[in-house]
């Protein structure tokens, strides 16, 4: 008996076959197949297709019912990858013998994927010679970060992945509270990096070599000497402030532009404190916010701000970091506030410490709002 999952992006493949929303009714009714639904249990017991059985694909043990195998390549696998999936380049001359060394027999379904569906159908095939019960995800990891599912990079880092309007990726990966790097198209770009935050420590000599540093300003959960010392190479990108503390740096003012590459440009904007008695903990005019414009997706690290007048002349952003946590930058009613006046696609609440940041998707239903580990 096929095995279809009943949920959008994943399609069978025990033969493998791609089937629209009418053959799959016609399927069930047909009582060809057992659909599995792999929804929370709470969205299974809303509502679900009569007769489906049920696996939490985020769960622990979903991972006991269905191997995940990505066929990317393993550097693509390391900057990104399904948590819990396996590895094996389907363009290998070994895919057969790997497939088999690394899945086992084939007593569990096999989910596979790749960047968007093309090599995963080939391994899908492949597979299905093998005697695996196979399912390939339609689009790929590409269709599957565009609804902020989980990713998670070499070091079990949180990554989302965004796509340029030309079609190349940029991978923005979570280390913790503000600090943060961005894979693109060769380069990497990292944002107040620091060796300790949250209970983590962080050691760059062994993570992706910096072509670029950006620093917001001086406080220590955004400025740390040790962590700059650690990194091999990067042009550094800061304000007068910090360049003058390390007696280097490329300084940028607010309002000043950097064209980095034909292809990526760097704003820096402002970033201070408004609500009266707060003023001074960052001060107008010293720090800076950066807009990065990669291959025109436009990406707002905001810094330590408020829901300052100046984010209204801040236009067309695909992704916003904006930081949550008073006294020291913004409420999550400020912040809510500050998404309706320049209405970012995707928000990343950041900086967040013992912020409750949850309770933003409900008061912006209107925004993707991602959480991930930025306490």
């Amino acid at each position: 008996m096929i095995c279809l999952l009943a949920v959008a992006g994943l399609s069978s493949c025990k033969g493998y076959e791609t089937v629209p929303a009418d053959e799959f009714e016609a399927l069930i009714a047909a009582g060809k197949v057992q659909v599995l639904d792999v929804r929370t249990p709470e969205e299974f017991n809303a509502g679900h297709i009569p007769g489906a059985l049920n696996a939490d694909v985020r769960s622990d043990s979903f991972a006991g019912k269905v191997q995940v195998l990505d066929v990317r390549t393993p550097e693509e696998f390391n900057a990104g990858h399904i948590p819990g999936a396996l590895n094996a380049d389907v363009r290998s001359d070994s895919f057969a013998e790997k497939a088999v060394a690394t899945l086992g027999e084939a007593s569990l379904p096999v989910a596979v994927y790749c960047r968007s569906g093309k090599r995963s159908a080939e391994a899908a095939k492949a597979l299905e010679k093998l005697g695996y019960e196979v399912y390939n995800l339609n689009g790929g990891i590409l269709e599957w970060a565009k609804g902020g599912k989980p990713i998670q990079d070499l070091y079990d880092d949180e990554v989302d992945i965004f796509s340029t309007p030309s079609g190349k990726e940029v991978y923005l990966h979570a280390l913790a509270h503000g600090t943060l790097y961005i894979e693109f198209d060769g380069i990497t770009i990292y944002v107040d990096p620091v060796t300790r935050s949250g209970g983590r420590q962080f050691a760059y000599e062994n993570m992706p070599k910096a072509d670029y540093v950006l620093l917001t300003h001086e406080h220590g959960d955004h400025f740390d000497r040790n962590a700059l010392s650690a990194m091999t190479g990067g042009q550094l990108i800061t304000n007068a402030r910090c360049a003058e503390m390390l007696g280097y740096g490329t300084v940028m003012a607010n309002g000043d532009e950097l064209q980095l590459r034909d292809d990526i440009k760097i704003e820096a904007v402002p970033a201070y404190n408004c609500s009266p008695g707060h003023e001074n903990f960052h001060p107008k005019g010293r720090d800076n916010g950066f807009i990065l414009t990669l291959d025109g997706l436009r990406v707002y690290i905001a810094g330590d701000t408020e829901d300052i007048p100046e984010l209204a002349d801040i236009k067309n952003i695909d992704v916003a970091f904006l930081p949550c946590n008073q006294p020291y930058t913004m409420t999550t009613d400020q912040l809510v506030k500050a998404v309706n006046i320049f209405k970012p696609k995707v928000v990343f609440p950041y900086h967040f410490s013992n912020t409750d940041v949850t309770v933003l998707q409900a008061q912006l239903p209107d925004t993707d709002v991602r959480i991930r580990k930025y306490q």
